[in-house]
């Protein structure tokens, strides 16, 4: 599915990167995304403003590497925008992609955000959670490594062990404590689920609300976008009955992802691409941006939200997101040898 979506100058004024230049930039650029249009549009809008460039989105649920590669040198697409350290890998990998040598951008996005060849850029980050139960688990402290522990057994609910949030989290394990270590601790953590792992991360808080796991994996924005749910409030309800625990906080950190952005190989608007990139690496845009997303901004000294600050701090695990990433295809061949998804045993 592709949706094309155009963004317009109606956001509310702010002090942006571009403010000190009075001269606004002509032209446009054009951006491809796994973001969903709506959650972007508030940086667009505000980019626009400031610069006077029109912001084109080209928004696909799938296939935006092998979109841009059978495109190749006639693509518009002059921005990559995308969700988890697999699909940036991948648009690398993919040849898709060009490298960005900025000043800028590199000095304002850490080092274990961004590829070693500036192919691609973090912008915020999400962590790998545990989501507890206010009235079944006084814990506010645990590791994941307790999570296959038996005094957990029949009290623990996942999604699909395959999907790519799991799989971040696998990988990482892998990385800090060898395959041998992971596999026996995912069978471990698989018998103490309380079923096949299934649903997604907000169907884990419904499952803890209705009492059915008192523990569950899940990513930190979605207790952020459930608590601002005013379309579907039980999901506020949901939300509410379960506080965050952000593993490992006292050792190495609490795992996470990204989302990112990349140049693209043939952007035919690279300058004004650029400035976009630049414009998304500044403070104020990352954090319109975890405003909007409920995630961490990875730029030094940038905000998250007063909803994101209320679950408490994140020590994010300190890793290089490409090292963790060398370890998702062990991660997944271990999730099949262990029997993960069948539940548990």
């Amino acid at each position: 599915m592709t949706r094309f979506h155009r963004s317009s100058a109606i956001a509310a004024v702010f002090s942006a990167l571009f403010a000190a230049s009075p001269a606004f930039a002509d032209g446009e650029v054009n951006i491809y995304s796994y973001r969903q249009p709506e959650l972007i549009q508030p940086l667009l809008d505000a980019f626009n403003k400031e610069t006077g460039i029109t912001t084109n989105v080209l928004f696909l649920d799938k296939g935006l590497v092998e979109r841009l590669q059978a495109e190749g040198e006639n693509s518009p697409a002059d921005v990559i925008l995308t969700v988890d350290i697999s699909r940036l890998t991948e648009a690398k990998d993919g040849g898709v992609t060009q490298p960005l040598a900025d000043n800028t951008i590199i000095s304002n996005i850490p080092a274990q955000y961004r590829d070693s060849d500036n192919m691609w850029f973090g912008l915020t980050t999400r962590g790998r959670v545990l989501y507890a139960s206010n009235e079944r688990v006084p814990e506010t402290n645990l590791t994941y490594e307790e999570l296959a522990d038996p005094k957990w057994k029949g009290r623990i609910c996942t999604r699909d062990g395959q999907h790519s949030y799991n799989i971040g989290l696998f990988a990482s394990m892998i990385a800090h404590h060898g395959a041998d270590y992971t596999e026996k601790w995912l069978a471990g953590l698989r018998d103490n689920l309380v079923r096949k792992p299934n649903g997604s991360d907000r169907s884990q808080a419904k499952d803890i609300f209705a009492g059915t796991c008192d523990l569950a994996l899940g990513n930190t924005y979605y207790v952020g976008l459930m608590l601002t749910n005013d379309k579907e409030p039980e999901q506020k309800e949901w939300a509410k009955a379960m506080h965050v625990i952000f593993p490992n906080s006292g050792d190495r950190g609490t795992s996470v992802n990204i989302s990112g952005m990349a140049l693209a190989k043939y952007a035919p608007n690279r300058d004004n691409a650029v400035k976009f990139m630049e414009f998304l690496a500044s403070k104020e845009a990352q954090e319109i941006y975890a405003e909007k997303v409920f995630e961490y901004p990875v730029l030094p000294g940038a905000e998250p939200s007063k909803i994101v600050k209320s679950f408490g701090t994140i020590k994010p695990d300190a890793l290089p997101l490409t090292e963790i990433a060398k370890n998702r295809k062990q991660a997944s061949e271990l999730v099949d040898k262990v029997g993960f998804n069948d539940g548990p045993q």
